[in-house]
């Protein structure tokens, strides 16, 4: 009998010290040492205020290289509990059941609700009238430009409204052979000839990516707006020169010449401010795009995504609740690598500090309303990966830009026929 009571005893202990043991969420990210910083500061002030839940955090530098694992590790059935994901590539997960959809939770959450957030984010992850992650920024596409060297050939800093005649125009008045051997030493722009960078300045131009908005079925670069816009894009390498040609660009990257002060313009999302504020060797600031007939950007948003399989759904929402708190959204905030996506955030100093560059940050505020989304696709990433090869092949003028539409075409088609749509 004692035996038995010392074995139930043991027992109970042992169940009780189970209990008390904290949960585990694990948690993935991707970015450079600054963002890195900052996620662990989340983590540390999650951990800091809710004792019983620990959160591992598994970091990769690389995007490609984090995108690549991430997929692995869902196809494998071991996914991270908590993982961050722009919007553009939910849909194969979605369709796979492998997310946990997080709107049930959102809508019975004490800190926060949906009213919070900027309408657009929500919608972009919203998949059947379902909140399937929670946004945590609204970035959009800019202008970064090196102030000095505006000032030094004399050209004026890019208006709120300018246009795309005065963004070639300074472009060409920046893009220099300094020593007259016959090589461009400055380019005045760099951007990435990819569908997704060229997609805003369709929509500028009255055209669209795809054939039909509300149930596409093709590409439809192959339309005039859109056809036009396309042409305009590829001619900044093809015809103007104001960015690298694909030797250039592979010998040296345009935002590494960005950033070493030899190209004057880049265009990116918020996602580079941290490593632009380590630049000390000359001023910059930010610009929006340049509009065509009409005013147009592309949103650029990542969402805290749970997996279906996590463990412990309970503490894994808690971090996500938490990481999107007003107090989470202000220490990721704090790093520049987001616009938040709750507005009294976007609105606070966490974001508009007047004392850290971009002296304009207000720009991202002021565009919002123009903020536009690409198709929700189980297979867009295939799509978009695809239309790219050709939109990059027609910038570097490897084929015409009549071609590259073309055959983005029809190389997608199968892609749209396999989609599963929301």
């Amino acid at each position: 009998m004692k035996r038995f009571f010392l074995l139930l005893s043991m027992l109970l202990l042992s169940l009780v010290a189970c209990q008390n043991e904290p949960a585990d969420v694990s948690f993935m990210v991707f970015g450079d040492a600054a963002e890195l910083a900052a996620y662990e500061n989340l983590v540390a002030a999650f951990t800091e205020s809710q004792s019983d839940v620990t959160v591992t955090l598994t970091h990769i530098p690389s995007q490609g290289d984090y995108r690549a694992r991430l997929a692995s590790d869902f196809a494998a059935g071991t996914p991270p509990d908590v993982s961050l994901l722009n919007f553009r590539r939910i849909g194969a997960f979605v369709a796979a059941g492998q997310l946990e959809p997080l709107g049930p939770y959102l809508n019975a959450s004490d800190a926060m609700s949906p009213e919070e957030f900027y309408p657009v984010t929500l919608e972009a992850f919203t998949w059947n009238d379902q909140v399937m992650c929670i946004p945590q920024n609204i970035s959009s596409l800019v202008v970064y430009y090196n102030r000095d060297l505006f000032t030094a050939a004399g050209v004026a800093e890019p208006a709120d409204d300018w246009t795309w005649a005065d963004f070639l125009a300074a472009a060409q008045a920046l893009t220099q052979d300094s020593d007259g051997d016959g090589q461009i030493d400055q380019y005045g722009a760099g951007i990435e000839g990819s569908l997704f960078r060229l997609a805003p300045f369709v929509w500028q131009n009255g055209g669209e990516l795809v054939d039909d908005v509300a149930f596409p079925q093709q590409l439809a670069l192959t339309r005039v707006p859109a056809q036009e816009a396309l042409t305009w894009f590829t001619e900044l390498q093809t015809v103007h020169h104001v960015v690298p040609d694909r030797v250039a660009e592979e010998s040296l990257d345009s935002e590494s010449r960005f950033i070493e002060g030899t190209t004057a313009m880049y265009f990116n999302s918020r996602r580079g401010t941290p490593t632009y504020r380590e630049i000390t060797a000359f001023d910059w600031d930010i610009a929006p795009l340049p509009r065509g007939t009409q005013s147009a950007g592309v949103l650029h948003s990542d969402g805290y995504c749970m997996a279906a399989t996590a463990a412990d759904k309970d503490a894994a929402w808690r971090f996500i609740e938490f990481a999107n708190s007003a107090e989470g959204q202000t220490i990721i905030a704090g790093s520049g690598r987001t616009v938040p996506s709750i507005m009294s955030v976007a609105e606070s100093e966490a974001f508009l500090d007047p004392n850290v560059r971009p002296a304009r940050s207000r720009i991202f505020l002021d565009t919002i309303d123009e903020l536009r989304t690409v198709p929700k696709l189980s297979t867009w990433e295939e799509i978009e990966s695809t239309g790219s090869e050709e939109v990059e092949r027609a910038f570097y003028g490897e084929i015409t830009p009549e071609e590259a539409a073309l055959l983005a075409r029809q190389r997608t088609e199968e892609y749209f026929q396999l989609a599963v749509r929301p």
